[in-house]
């Protein structure tokens, strides 16, 4: 009962990522394509008149992050059979990220360091997080293969996010190392609750 209670959570968390996310893209004051290639995650969270269901992109940051570490305590952590300490360092520095970029977007300068230091938190943290988990486990089979994937594409997104600051296409680089952790969300969701069956 209790992987099936954190699968759930997890995947209600990624599933309303996506769904917020699409909805402020749709909805951002320039075309989609636009909006995914030269506009980041956290603009669309930026409470003006360019993103007006801001509120759903901060929600969806909040909540994602909040599953993700309850799920992750609450029933994934008896997967891990190895490296538990690093893997608990990691589970809150990644879910404790995500949740400061929902809490406090990128459109205040006062508060923009801190919205940046959650987005590392979460994006790199989190990236590592994968590899982690990939090595941790009784068993190194499908599920952690895919993690460990996940987990190299992140980082790599990341490393070229962090060298093209500034750049035009940089929002690109920023979704492909946020991605695999949206997938990591849901497939671990789905491994919990076949593991319950």
């Amino acid at each position: 009962m209790k992987s099936k209670t954190a699968g759930i959570a997890l995947i209600i968390g990624s599933i309303w990522y996506m769904i917020a996310e699409t909805i402020c893209a749709f909805t951002f004051k320039d075309t989609l394509i636009n909006t995914y290639l030269i506009h980041t995650i956290s603009e669309l969270g930026i409470p003006n008149s360019n993103s007006p269901y801001f509120f759903l992109m901060n929600s969806a940051f909040i909540l994602i992050g909040l599953f993700s570490l309850f799920a992750s305590f609450y029933e994934f952590k008896n997967h891990i059979i190895k490296n538990k300490i690093i893997y608990y360092i990691f589970t809150v520095i990644g879910g404790v990220g995500v949740i400061i970029v929902g809490l406090i977007h990128a459109g205040n300068p006062l508060a923009l360091t801190y919205h940046a230091l959650g987005a590392i938190m979460a994006i790199f943290g989190g990236n590592i997080l994968l590899l982690i988990i990939s090595k941790s486990m009784d068993r190194f089979e499908a599920y952690q293969k895919i993690l460990l994937v996940l987990g190299i594409i992140g980082l790599i997104g990341f490393g070229i996010l962090i060298s093209n600051m500034g750049k035009i296409y940089m929002p690109v680089f920023e979704r492909i190392s946020v991605y695999t952790l949206v997938i990591w969300n849901f497939i671990t969701g789905v491994y919990l609750i076949k593991d319950n069956n």
